[in-house]
């Protein structure tokens, strides 16, 4: 079976940043998407966002909307996603909200190292409390190092600091975690297409799902808060690139590396059509993280490369210049060394996965 395997996204951050808030909101605003949920933290969780769900105590429950919650501990976590990345569950996306004085370095060697074919790490997310920025890196000064293995920055409660205290603590966190996407955010309120592939409502015309009524009803809700703050998309851009040419792997990669801080996420497919590797590749990018996988075309789709950046800020004239002196006119002249650089982050499931298989641009080798 050639499935595809299920991204694990890490969403850290010290207790009080945030991150059940920003968790109850990507439960929320899904929509068809099955999300996994593991709480490595003690105690309970309340999920009071989701009204079908109640309170979610310690144990593993299904709600009909796909979600999966439980509380566990790090020693536990293989199993839990053993049990998560079952195909009976459809599960689309897991999202493990760390204990608040977890290592996230612990997690990701943990999520590399797991031998499951049917799971692949997706990113860490670290969440940071704007309000309380300094006073967190007081008492806990390994905050900084943190904020270096992060992905994606989210500052969050930027609603609680004024403009001057905000641009100083985004100085402070590029100079922390230079390169790293920070996406500001107010309750925890960022879109969800930043971490995954968010499914449409339903994926056949019919009649509506109880997860599409109360999707529905609650996006109108929160529409209503929202615009009394600023819509939640306001602040990303969508920049769309196509190309019937293939693209050169050693130029992508280049570009790639020098993506601005303000791109948060890459999204869908490349045609590089070198030699010894036909395939589409699928490209999956969170802030500093990246992850290719070669999938076979359909019988008579188009060869093309199709790709969706999101980011703020950004400047989408540069954006689509540097993807268009990416286009490679003869690929087939393409030596099958210059895919190399791909190569690095590729996963096969027959391949034996290291943490040196899923490094990131300008990381250690071994997280």
């Amino acid at each position: 079976m050639n499935r595809q395997p299920i991204p694990v996204v890490v969403l850290a951050g010290f207790l009080g940043s945030g991150k059940t808030t920003l968790l109850n909101h990507l439960l929320r605003t899904s929509r068809g998407t099955r999300i996994g949920v593991v709480v490595n933290d003690f105690g309970s969780i309340e999920i009071d966002a989701m009204k079908v769900a109640g309170q979610v105590g310690d144990s593993m429950v299904s709600l009909g909307g796909g979600c999966l919650c439980c509380a566990v501990d790090g020693s536990e976590l293989d199993t839990y996603l053993d049990k998560l990345a079952q195909p009976q569950h459809r599960i689309d996306v897991i999202v493990i909200e760390a204990s608040g004085l977890a290592e996230p370095q612990e997690m990701i060697r943990m999520l590399v190292a797991n031998e499951n074919p049917g799971i692949t790490y997706g990113g860490l997310v670290e969440v940071v409390d704007a309000a309380e920025f300094d006073s967190t890196r007081t008492r806990h000064p390994e905050t900084d190092r943190h904020l270096a293995a992060a992905d994606l920055v989210v500052l969050n409660k930027t609603d609680r600091v004024d403009t001057a205290e905000r641009s100083r603590i985004e100085g402070l966190l590029a100079e922390l975690c230079p390169g790293r996407p920070v996406v500001a955010a107010d309750h925890g309120r960022i879109d969800p297409e930043l971490l995954f592939d968010r499914r449409p409502w339903t994926e056949t015309r019919g009649q509506l799902s109880f997860e599409d009524l109360l999707s529905e009803a609650e996006a109108g809700a929160e529409a209503e808060g929202e615009a009394a703050c600023g819509h939640v998309h306001a602040a990303y851009q969508s920049t769309e690139f196509v190309s019937d040419q293939a693209l050169s792997p050693r130029r992508f990669i280049d570009f790639l590396d020098a993506r601005p801080p303000g791109l948060y996420r890459i999204k869908g497919y490349v045609h590089f059509g070198v030699p010894g590797h036909q395939e589409k590749y699928e490209i999956h990018a969170v802030g500093r993280f990246l992850r290719f996988t070669p999938l076979g075309w359909e019988r008579s789709e188009p060869r093309l490369t199709r790709l969706v950046l999101i980011g703020s800020g950004t400047d989408t004239p540069a954006l689509l210049a540097g993807l268009d002196a990416c286009r490679e006119p003869a690929p087939q002249n393409t030596p099958p060394e210059a895919m190399w650089g791909v190569l690095r982050y590729v996963w096969r499931p027959e391949a034996e996965s290291g943490p040196e298989d899923h490094a990131e641009p300008g990381a250690e080798p071994v997280l």
